[in-house]
């Protein structure tokens, strides 16, 4: 009986290892979504005015609490604003700046901005290929003062040939979501 659960145990072995093939030694690289607990965004008037402060942080992450979200002011109508967005994972102790790596991969990331009537948002930076990225971004207030929604999502992997997208469309983007923050904003 012993024999026969050795032999047993070796023909397992046998087939197991037999299965696994080591044709492909090529190492497959998986660039998972990034752990992002704070995303900022900082307006500031052209005109030199104090800067305007989005930001959300939610230090324990995917746990039971909320994240905090603040808006430091109000935006002026007509007024134009050069904007950058920074994104951290605060869970790591040095905070790992995002942002860093969302520059270098810019092809496989982009920020989207989504509002109604507050204004326009263009693009400022590009990827390798032209294409824009979202980190660095001019917003003009709309003329009528206005309070709503402004999302701002960074997307991993978005089809950036997809209709629209170039224009900040998020529709047609796909790719996965690696931040989204809604912040309540009013425009005087």
């Amino acid at each position: 009986m012993k024999n026969l659960k050795i032999s047993a145990f070796a023909l397992l072995t046998a087939i197991t290892f037999a299965s696994c093939s080591s044709d492909d030694n090529t190492a497959t690289i998986v660039n998972e979504n990034e752990v992002i607990t704070t995303v900022t965004a900082t307006f500031t008037p052209q005109d030199g005015d104090s800067a305007i402060v989005l930001k959300s942080q939610d230090l324990d992450g995917d746990g039971p609490n909320a994240p905090v979200v603040t808006v430091s002011g109000n935006f002026t109508s007509g007024k134009v604003y050069n904007g950058a967005i920074t994104f951290l994972n605060e869970l790591d102790n040095p905070a790992d700046n995002i942002t860093l790596e969302v520059q270098e991969e810019g092809h496989e990331h982009q920020i989207f901005f989504q509002q109604s009537g507050l204004g326009t948002i263009a693009y400022a930076d590009t990827d390798v290929n032209g294409k824009p990225i979202g980190l660095n971004f001019t917003y003009t207030a709309t003329e009528t003062p206005k309070t709503g929604n402004l999302t701002i999502t960074l997307r991993h992997e978005p089809n950036k040939a997809g209709e629209g997208v170039n224009q900040g469309i998020i529709t047609n983007a796909g790719g996965s979501t690696d931040a989204e923050v809604v912040f309540n904003v009013r425009v005087e």
